[in-house]
Parts: structure tokens; sequence; C-alpha cells
């Protein structure tokens, strides 16, 4: 029932589009439950719905043969899920899963794919947010290459309070460990270092941001990079409560 609160004005994409438009789209939304590890599309499996997140926040993620995943990606309230529909793939070889619950909103493909056929803005605003996330992927890749585990774990822990309305994350050390492709060991040692920098606090599965101007100082460029990107192409979230930059 918690998901018949999901207002389509927390999502920064939804909350951007104009009449006659937002009167169509809104009327065929669906409010949606996304809870924590709830799988919304598997590789290789034709996309059921897009997906609008207002509350949560899904982690797109490639797994291996083996059972090992590495985080690709993080949309939350300023994006949405399942890009390769629209884009003309219908599936994708990397995996949905909510990474933090919440609710959302969704379509169905017809829909989506009229209206993007449709062109004007929903065509331009979908092609702008599909350029920023292809940015954040990139992005990604480099500083997992790159750049230290403290700094991926501060450039992680920005991303995801981005797209929260609080500072806290709950979220524990191995699914940390799981999105960023490393080992737990790893990430326990490289919040003990945010934590004693007095940075975040970390306790059963929660961590609270304590001094985020301090994380945005110790993370790499990857972070800045991203965000510049998704404040150039995307319009700010303007009818939901601001956060600090």
């Amino acid at each position: 029932m918690s998901a018949v609160l999901s207002d389509p004005m927390e999502n920064r994409l939804l909350a951007a589009l104009q009449e006659p438009l937002r009167s169509r789209l809104f009327s065929q939304l669906e409010p949606v439950d996304l809870p924590l590890g709830k799988v919304l599309y598997e590789p290789g499996t034709r996309l059921s719905h897009v997906y609008f997140p207002t509350s949560s926040i899904v982690s797109i993620l490639y797994v291996t043969e083996d059972g090992s995943s590495a985080e690709i990606a993080v949309v939350g309230n300023e994006g949405v899920v399942g890009i390769a529909l629209f884009m003309g793939g219908g599936s994708t070889t990397s995996q949905a899963v909510v990474q933090s619950g919440g609710q959302g909103l969704r379509l169905k493909p017809n829909f989506v794919l009229d209206e993007f056929n449709r062109g004007g803005p929903l065509l331009s605003i979908l092609l702008r947010y599909t350029q920023a996330l292809i940015t954040q992927t990139a992005q990604t890749a480099v500083c997992n290459r790159h750049h230290t585990l403290d700094q991926q774990l501060c450039r992680w822990l920005l991303l995801s309070l981005d797209r929260l309305k609080s500072n806290e994350i709950i979220m524990t050390q191995e699914l940390i460990a799981n999105m960023l492709g490393v080992r737990r060991e790893g990430v326990t040692e490289a919040a003990g270092k945010l934590q004693a920098a007095g940075l975040i606090r970390y306790k059963r599965g929660r961590i609270t941001i304590v001094d985020r101007g301090g994380l945005e100082r110790r993370t790499c460029e990857c972070y800045g990079v991203v965000r510049r990107e998704y404040d150039r192409l995307l319009p700010p979230l303007v009818n939901v409560h601001s956060r600090a930059a």
C-alpha cells in the first residue's frame, strides 16, 4: 500500500515534463513498491516495464559466470531504469537490483515506445538522461581501475546520498563489497578509515553521513565529473525537498 504514496514529481525526469505530455504520461504510471533486493530485470530477458524511482535506488550490475558482481551505475530519483527498452535493444547484459528500498512508478513498454517515437520533449529528456548514464558508467570503470578503494567508497556513498532524502544509507558492508566488486575486508577497512576521520558513522548496516563536505574532499574527481554532467544535461529537481550541495 505504501506505493500509493509515490509522487511523480519526486522523480527528476517526470517532474520536468510539461502539459499535455505530463497528464498523458502520469495517467499511465503505476505505483510500485521497490524493496531492498528486488530484481527488476535479469540479463538477456525482455524488459516488462521501465521504472522511475522516487524514494528508492537501483543498482545496475554486471554478474560474471562465477557469480561475482560489480556495479556499473546507480539510478535513483534522477532517472529511469530500463533504457534498453526505448533505445531499441529490448534487453541488456546487466542486472537491475534495488539497492535501497523505497517506492517508484513504472510504465508499460508500448506506452513508452509510442511516446518516444512521437519525438518531442520525452525523446529529448530520455536521450539526455541516457548520455548522463553513459558518463556515469564510463567514470565508474575509470574509478575502479585507477583510484583507491577509499576513494571508490566515497564516490559510491555520495552518489547514493544524492538520490536519498536523508543522510542515512541502509546497506551492509557485504552488499557494498558486491557493488564495488571487492572483498568485504577491504570495505571494512575503508569504512573504518572514514569513520575514524569523522566522516561517517557505521552501525549494524546503517551508514550515517556526518560530514558530506569531508567525503567530497576525500573522493576522487570521478564523483564531480558525474554530478556535473547530470546537472548539465537534466533539469533541476525543484518540486521536492532540496539537499545541500
